[in-house]
């Protein structure tokens, strides 16, 4: 099943399912059991109620500019309103359906899906309903990311001290900011964008830089990055957002 499809089916059952699956939000703690690297946080992880389908060309890439992933297709592509301006980008849900339960990363936007809807990966819808059923109900929220290492700076292609692009990969839960160190000593918010870069118009400079990246329970990380050897690359950062309990 396709998205165009999916969406059909979603309009003709639209009287059936009103009001039964709608996204709703309750205080659901964040899953993970305590340990040395863990710490309290302020927030809680809302608990969603939506849908499922499939779209049979997830490939692990998609709006978020991640690459492919042929050998990890447990991947999803998030409704345009919990996408949120790329904000869910590379960030883990697990799923509760009807014959199962799953964890995937969020790779991809579904722009006509509505709020609660998840277009999973054939792989991973298959692992809590049969395929032909096409569309099942679902809840779903928010877990860390499995990472290994600190996260990473990726710089896209054509990058140079007078415009400037940059990706947040390998980070353990959702990023909410990214910044940058002025002249100055004050931080600057940098602008996100749809397809899950940060961009300054008018550049930052030669470097090095110092960027602050902060995450969705307020902490943040501050690393001195130099320009890639060419115009795009990755560049490791030092750390990782701690482990919530």
């Amino acid at each position: 099943m396709n998205r165009s499809s999916a969406l059909h089916r979603e309009i003709m059952t639209a009287l059936l399912f009103f009001g039964l699956f709608g996204t709703h939000c309750d205080n659901r703690p964040s899953p993970p059991s305590p340990s040395r690297s863990t710490i309290d946080c302020t927030d809680t992880v809302p608990l969603h109620s939506g849908i499922a389908t499939y779209y049979d060309f997830a490939d692990g890439g998609g709006n978020c500019c991640f690459p492919p992933t042929p050998n990890d297709l447990m991947v999803g592509a998030m409704n345009h309103a919990d996408y949120d301006n790329s904000y869910a980008c590379g960030s883990c849900v697990a799923i509760d359906g009807p014959d199962g339960s799953i964890e995937i990363r969020i790779v991809d936007q579904c722009p006509e899906c509505e709020s609660g809807h998840i277009d999973l990966s054939p792989l991973a819808f298959s692992k809590i309903a049969a395929l032909e059923r096409g569309r099942v109900p679902i809840t779903w929220w928010l877990i860390p990311c499995p990472v290994n290492g600190p996260i990473i700076y990726h710089f896209k292609e054509g990058c140079n001290p007078w415009w400037i692009a940059i990706q947040i990969r390998n980070h353990r839960y959702p990023v909410a900011k990214f910044e940058f160190q002025e002249d100055s000593g004050e931080f600057s918010e940098v602008s996100r964008t749809t397809y899950n870069y940060f961009v300054k118009k008018d550049g930052m400079g030669y470097g090095p830089f110092v960027f602050r990246v902060t995450d969705l329970f307020g902490h943040h990380m501050t690393d001195t990055i130099a320009f890639p050897a060419a115009d795009s690359g990755e560049v490791a950062g030092t750390s990782q957002f701690p482990l919530c309990r």
